[in-house]
């Protein structure tokens, strides 16, 4: 949540010469609402049911680059098929730098209580060890730019393919 995935997947995706998809646009697309809707009017159990869906179908694509949700993770499901689908990478971010990057943003409805910080603080540690047992890299975030983590990703996986 706010570690830049969808920025740093668009980039990546261009680089590579791939098709890029965000879980959570292909869910507004496909219901014709805003994520913070189906949060108000389904709850958080309808948004990961939704989001599941999602991401069973995207993992099915060749050759994409796929962003998620940052609690996409959570579901054994998700992680299962995000496993089977290719390289995971997992953009690692500060809480701290993680509450600069959000915290005047309205469309996440996790961040919308009295304290989004002390949020932010939760998430991260129920979503790191989980992230960090499921990736194939972790990529930390911080002062670089989104450029320089995109040119930093796509030399990992291209040293991995040449010693394929």
């Amino acid at each position: 949540m706010g570690a830049g995935k969808t920025t740093i997947g668009r980039l990546l995706a261009k680089q590579l010469g791939r098709e890029f998809y965000d879980s959570d646009v292909e869910i507004e697309r496909k219901t014709g609402v805003k994520i913070p809707l189906i949060f108000e009017l389904e709850g958080e159990d309808g948004f990961r049911k939704r989001e599941t869906a999602s991401i069973e179908e995207l993992s099915q694509l060749d050759h994409a680059v796929i962003a998620t949700g940052g609690g996409a993770v959570l579901i054994p499901e998700n992680r299962q098929y995000l496993k089977n689908s290719g390289k995971i990478i997992y953009l690692r971010a500060k809480v701290h730098d993680l509450y600069q990057r959000t915290r005047n943003d309205k469309s996440r409805p996790l961040l919308q209580g009295a304290n989004p910080k002390q949020k932010l603080e939760q998430l991260y540690v129920v979503r790191d060890p989980i992230y960090t047992e499921l990736a194939d890299y972790i990529v930390d975030t911080g002062a670089q730019s989104a450029i320089e983590i995109t040119s930093y990703i796509e030399q990992l996986l291209l040293g991995e393919s040449a010693q394929a």
